[in-house]
């Protein structure tokens, strides 16, 4: 099941079990979760997701995170109004990373850009 949603439907505990079967978590239990802009293709950020972060990510519609720094669940957006509604979920064909389109509200970077990709270019040779 590479393609977990696009009918906007709850999946029911069969099809979560299938999900959850095919997700590699780490031996922390997370697994990479990049944020994608749905329409545009803009890279948003990247942050992590337990079990139940994927499992609320798929059945709310609203992008869930693990927090590594806080060791709890964070939906993106409530407590600064930048949400991400979910509009596909991807997960890649190894299993550890989860592609969550989104449509982003506001920043998606803590520091208030629209993404964590645009303070940094590295210097690399371009082929």
């Amino acid at each position: 099941m590479a393609r977990v949603s696009d009918t906007g439907a709850e999946p029911d505990d069969q099809a979560w079990d299938a999900v959850r079967a095919r997700v590699r978590f780490d031996d922390r239990g997370l697994v990479a979760a990049v944020a994608q802009q749905w329409d545009t293709g803009e890279v948003l950020m990247v942050a992590w997701m337990d079990a139940e972060a994927l499992r609320l990510t798929l059945e709310s519609g609203r992008a869930t995170y693990w927090s590594r720094s806080r060791q709890s669940l964070w939906v993106k957006g409530d407590t600064s109004g930048h949400v991400q509604h979910v509009k596909d979920v991807r997960l890649d064909c190894d299993g550890d990373t989860v592609l969550v389109k989104v449509d982003q509200v506001g920043a998606a970077c803590h520091t208030g850009d629209r993404t964590c990709f645009d303070a940094d270019v590295l210097p690399a040779v371009v082929a």
